[in-house]
């Protein structure tokens, strides 16, 4: 990998990892169009860890007070009931679908998952998806003619079901096209939590399973010899600098703005690549690793 495409490559991570438009799929397909070796999975989880890392930092008072309050709550009962605790608990139990899918599902991950026509599908799929799940919150905020607006459920309803069906919808983001911060957001909206609450704990949420995909695939990357550190890490630098930007733009955006945008982006590009790899233009395998 040249510095060149570790920088443009670093740019789409970080530009889309916290937007519903699948991060994963778009380093796929940047390979796939600029004629490059798809980056791969390792890649693609190491670059993460400096996205995740904006997410820890533009979180850090909600991370550093929910870290303080589970660590008590091991010792202290009275603590148990505090609700950073209890958020501690929720990352944890929400982060075991990810887990147990990701370590039994690694091979199809790294293999028939990133076929195009995979992608393709899931960008359109999950476009539809996020679509009726943002006019649905939409409907519940507006009210209509014959009655009031709905409330909607805050970060402090969270509850262990919710949790589970929310680290459920972020295991669907194994599949590139998908999109962690889509299926768990679009996920929460269909609960009936607000657009602030479901995306705050998406990116809570993500921090595990990030950390230790990004942890792993480090290990197995030293052992193999087959990443090219140097314009990884410049990469993944890259990608902490622009995910900054784009978390901090983003939680702005969500709080009065439709996701339509993005539903439109997504499916427009899931037909246009399965134009493209109809017509012959694309091959369903371009860009991979020896292919």
């Amino acid at each position: 990998m040249s510095w060149f495409e570790s920088l443009i490559l670093g740019l789409v991570q970080g530009l889309t990892e916290f937007l519903p438009v699948s991060s994963s799929a778009h380093l796929r397909l940047t390979a796939a169009f600029s004629g490059w070796h798809d980056p791969g999975a390792a890649f693609t989880a190491i670059t993460q860890l400096g996205t995740e890392a904006a997410v820890l930092i533009y979180f850090r008072k909600d991370v550093g007070r929910i870290l303080a309050a589970w660590f008590r709550s091991l010792t202290s009962k009275a603590m148990r009931e505090n609700h950073d605790a209890q958020m501690g608990w929720l990352v944890i139990v929400g982060s075991i679908p990810i887990g147990v899918l990701g370590v039994t599902l690694k091979d199809q991950i790294e293999g028939p998952f990133r076929d195009l026509r995979v992608t393709a599908t899931m960008l359109i799929v999950m476009g539809v998806v996020i679509g009726v799940a943002d006019r649905l919150a939409a409907r519940d905020e507006s009210g209509g003619k014959h009655r009031a607006p709905k409330q909607r459920k805050t970060i402090e309803n969270l509850n262990t079901k919710d949790g589970l069906l929310f680290g459920l919808c972020q295991a669907m983001a194994l599949v590139p096209g998908v999109s962690r911060s889509g299926a768990t957001i679009s996920g929460g909206l269909f609960m009936g939590y607000t657009r602030e609450a479901a995306a705050r704990y998406s990116f809570l949420l993500a921090m595990p399973a990030v950390l230790a995909s990004g942890t792993f695939e480090v290990k197995d990357a030293t052992e193999s010899g087959h990443v090219s550190w140097g314009p990884t890490i410049f990469a993944t630098v890259i990608a902490f600098v622009v995910g900054y930007a784009v978390i901090a733009w983003f939680m702005k955006f969500i709080s009065h703005k439709s996701f339509m945008p993005f539903v439109i982006y997504r499916i427009l590009l899931g037909i246009l690549l399965f134009v493209l790899v109809g017509a012959g233009v694309l091959s369903p395998h371009a860009g991979e690793s020896g292919g």
